[in-house]
């Protein structure tokens, strides 16, 4: 049985995502902020983890590193979007967000990377909000400068992503690193008018980690999708 990490499991698409692998035959290692979830399983282990708290991502670390968990896939999922319908940037919004999305997520990611098998695979929920390449599209949409802070939080992100895919593939390391565009999706963040629900983004999501997909890309759908 595999086992699979994935961090923001208490709703929307990381809810889905744990209820897939789950049903797929997967052991599931879930995270929230409080530890605890709305839905349990025999397979299902959940771990409380705040992305924003330095000391609860070493706290959750060291209690991984303790149960001697071997963990062949990672999703970071875990994520916020603090300035919705803003346009103009808010610099507190902006640090608060980096902190979650791209500092929290890429210190767990770095401090677990001894616990991944060494032909696992790492993946990350990015946007394409945070593709530099796809302004054009973005720039001839309804939101051509919303959400700043969350968009720079993405690009950042799949930054981090290429960077550690060069690093690790110079170290000679097997291991797959991606990131994921899941789709305007219907959850708290996405909201109500979102064509996409949470189920259909996981079923995606896990058809992309079946496949094994080279090191380094940006995915939608089973895609290259645009940096």
């Amino acid at each position: 049985m595999q086992t699979i990490l994935i961090t923001g499991v208490s709703k929307g698409i990381g809810q889905a995502l744990a209820e897939k692998f789950l049903k797929e035959g997967y052991r599931v290692i879930g995270t929230s902020t409080t530890g605890t979830l709305p839905y349990t399983s025999p397979n299902l282990t959940p771990y409380r983890l705040d992305l924003s708290d330095p000391q609860s991502i070493e706290i959750c670390t060291q209690k991984l590193l303790a149960a001697k968990i071997k963990i062949d896939i990672l999703i970071n999922n875990a994520g916020v979007l603090l300035d919705d319908e803003e346009t103009k940037l808010n610099t507190e919004k902006l640090l608060e967000t980096l902190g979650i999305n791209v500092v929290g997520t890429a210190d767990f990611t770095e401090k677990i990377l001894p616990i991944i098998n060494p032909e696992g695979h790492i993946f990350f929920l990015s946007s394409q909000a945070g593709s530099i390449t796809d302004m054009d599209h973005i720039e001839d949409s309804h939101f051509p400068y919303h959400y700043p802070a969350y968009k720079i939080s993405k690009a950042a992100l799949n930054m981090y992503v290429r960077t550690l895919a060069a690093r690790l593939k110079h170290e000679g390391s097997k291991l797959t690193i991606s990131a994921v565009h899941p789709g305007w999706v219907r959850t708290d963040m996405g909201g109500n008018d979102a064509p996409v629900t949470p189920e259909e983004a996981a079923n995606d999501i896990y058809a992309l980690v079946i496949s094994k997909p080279e090191t380094g890309q940006f995915w939608y759908k089973g895609k290259k999708f645009p940096w």
